[in-house]
């Protein structure tokens, strides 16, 4: 990182006295044969050597000044642009993912440059060029604890934007064009055993006994679905099994977490996603873009195929996840009374990796059905989702926002007071 004094020497940086005006006035009087370098430098008030640069051809006329943008300005337009987007359809970006997009636009033109990310400099030099663009704000922050109550204002601004782009797009009657995906995690243990008083007391898990898998599941509000994409933690268990045995055309992954992560979102977004969803278009996707942060590839993806990205407030999916809803707690009591154990009050499922995709199978089978289908077509109603009714969703549950805490959270690198502050910004221009 830059020492203060560097950052400071940025800050106190000179500006130039002169303009490209008069450069441009004095190289056409030299070239024009009236004026030596020498007079046309002193009656335009520049620099000889900037003006003999340009007549010799060494700098192009127009060119900036100083070092090479690590950037373009087109791709530094591109970002700005995917920053507004972002912000626009609920994905506010902190500096820290803003960074690291642009790094990954920087590896993308040097393949062969050993580089790790962009610093502090560029981070400030970026602001400063942007800066009628884009603004820094603290994101809206939630009291610890407050897991059953979910800010109103939140609410009232996901409906806002979900009515804006219905309206849009002319979606409020095509269920099948309106999706949602979410993620709900199976821990894995060892069968209870009963033992004497006297044994239990000694008794103590074996290490590593404990797995998590998670699954990725996406329906529409017609009762359609995307096959599941399954999610093993540490690594995939022995053999192809799980693969032949588990649901049809299901996806699998692993992490070291057993949980989604963004590069398996992208994974599952671009190689199974776009392949399963429907071909009608637009299509409208919701989800927790905060469990699963999405990346640039992704959102290029989605803008190219004409899919809208919404991301649901942080803090409110249990309110307006339909998935969360309905079918997941269902799922779970299926997959409990499969495999024999109605004791799932702990969430642990006695079963292994191994044995995990064909017992699921048997499990999601029930999405099929018409029972499945009709609690996936309740949960979205329930959620005021589909069809769109913002009175569905119970008002005891909300808070507004003047009884929260206002301590500050983490910045956002786009105006983040609500949803759709930058919904009337467009991309930024090509950087000076």
């Amino acid at each position: 990182m830059p020492s203060r004094n560097h950052l400071d020497k940025i800050g106190r940086k000179k500006k130039k006295k002169w303009t490209e005006e008069a450069m441009e006035r004095a190289l056409i009087e030299v070239k024009s044969g009236r004026c030596t370098v020498r007079q046309a430098a002193k009656e335009f008030g520049v620099p000889k050597s900037s003006l003999g640069d340009r007549v010799s051809g060494r700098v192009t006329p127009g060119s900036r000044s100083g070092p090479a943008q690590l950037i373009t300005s087109a791709d530094e337009e591109l970002l700005v642009e995917f920053s507004l987007y972002m912000s626009k359809h609920g994905f506010p970006l902190t500096k820290q993912q803003l960074v690291s997009f642009a790094s990954s636009i920087y590896k993308r033109q040097h393949r062969r440059v050993a580089f790790s990310k962009l610093g502090q400099t560029w981070w400030l030099n970026f602001r400063k060029r942007q800066e009628k663009n884009i603004t820094i704000q603290p994101a809206d922050s939630v009291v610890r604890g407050r897991t059953v109550c979910v800010r109103k204002e939140a609410v009232d601004q996901f409906f806002h934007l979900l009515s804006t782009i219905m309206d849009a797009h002319e979606l409020r009657d095509k269920p099948h064009q309106i999706l949602n995906c979410n993620e709900t995690g199976f821990q894995l243990g060892r069968k209870r055993v009963i033992l004497p008083k006297s044994a239990s007391l000694g008794y103590k898990p074996a290490p590593g006994s404990r797995d998590h898998i998670s699954v990725l599941g996406c329906f529409s509000a017609a009762g359609e679905d995307i096959p599941p994409f399954i999610i093993y933690s540490k690594a995939y268990p022995g053999g192809v099994c799980y693969k032949t045995q588990g649901p049809p055309n299901a996806l699998y992954g692993w992490s070291d977490s057993g949980c989604i992560n963004s590069d398996l979102f992208k994974k599952w977004f671009l190689k199974h996603f776009l392949v399963h969803a429907p071909k009608e278009r637009p299509l409208v996707l919701i989800f927790d873009g905060h469990k699963s942060p999405v990346n640039l590839e992704v959102v290029e993806a989605a803008r190219k195929e004409d899919i809208i990205l919404v991301c649901l407030p942080p803090h409110c999916s249990h309110v307006l996840q339909p998935l969360d809803a309905g079918l997941f707690p269902l799922l779970k009591q299926r997959f409990a009374s499969l495999i024999g154990d109605s004791c799932t009050t702990d969430n642990y499922f006695a079963v292994s990796k191994k044995e995990f995709s064909g017992l699921f199978k048997g499990t999601y089978q029930m999405t099929k059905e018409e029972e499945g289908i009709r609690i996936v077509k309740e949960s979205f109603k329930k959620c005021g989702i589909y069809p769109l009714n913002h009175f569905a969703i119970n008002e005891a549950n909300l808070i507004p926002l003047h009884s929260m805490s206002p301590t500050a959270g983490p910045s956002s690198s786009t105006p983040a007071q609500g949803m759709h502050t930058v919904g009337d910004l467009t991309a930024a221009g090509p950087s000076s």
